[in-house]
């Protein structure tokens, strides 16, 4: 089994993570490993800021690390939240705070259309290499469901008629944009680990 760092606190992604990557791989976290620095997220755009936090931590700890940085983007909103996503409602909101200024701003516009993007910079052996996942979907009217987290109670991914949070995790780890950038990536080190 392998180590691979995952540069987040958040453990949820973590064990998220260790279902789409497989038993060959050991998740870690920076809390796994003793790293308690906060990230920089300077950038403007959801690349930045995951090649930011990844070489961040790859160039002062030297370890092989992944770094990733999600957006939730509403067509009607211009593409918003986007890269503000994680500080939508200020730096510390609760999720039921960013979710209802969003439900707010959106009003009853008909135009509900949204999507996730997910991108994930992964240093390894001396390269940093980018992946991307991205699922399209709406945004409900009103909060359902008590699973998964962030704005999971207001996304309805495309083909479903319930939220992300009202999916059973199965279904969801299969389909979401994490997911799509994490297979991305075990497959990208599978060919690269792969005997000759």
């Amino acid at each position: 089994m392998m180590s691979l760092l995952f540069a987040t606190q958040n453990s949820h992604k973590v064990s998220e993570a260790q279902v789409i990557l497989g038993p060959q791989w050991m998740i870690k976290s920076l809390k796994d490993v003793g790293i308690h620095d906060v990230l920089p997220e300077t950038g403007n755009t959801l690349e930045d800021n995951a090649r930011e936090k990844a070489t961040y931590i790859y160039q002062r700890f030297g370890l092989a690390c992944f770094a990733e940085d999600t957006g939730l983007e509403v067509m009607a909103l211009g593409g918003a939240p986007g890269v503000h996503t994680a500080r939508y409602a200020g730096p510390n909101a609760p999720p039921e705070v960013k979710m209802k200024r969003l439900l707010e701003e959106l009003g009853s516009g008909t135009d509900r259309s949204a999507r996730f993007r997910t991108i994930i910079a992964l240093w390894w052996q001396e390269e940093c290499h980018m992946f991307e996942g991205e699922i399209r979907g709406r945004i409900a009217t009103m909060p359902a469901g008590t699973g998964g987290f962030g704005y999971d109670p207001v996304f309805i991914p495309e083909g479903y008629s319930n939220t992300f949070a009202e999916l059973p995790p199965s279904v969801k780890a299969g389909i979401s944009h994490r997911y799509q950038a994490l297979n991305r990536i075990r497959q990208f080190l599978t060919a690269r680990l792969r005997p000759a």
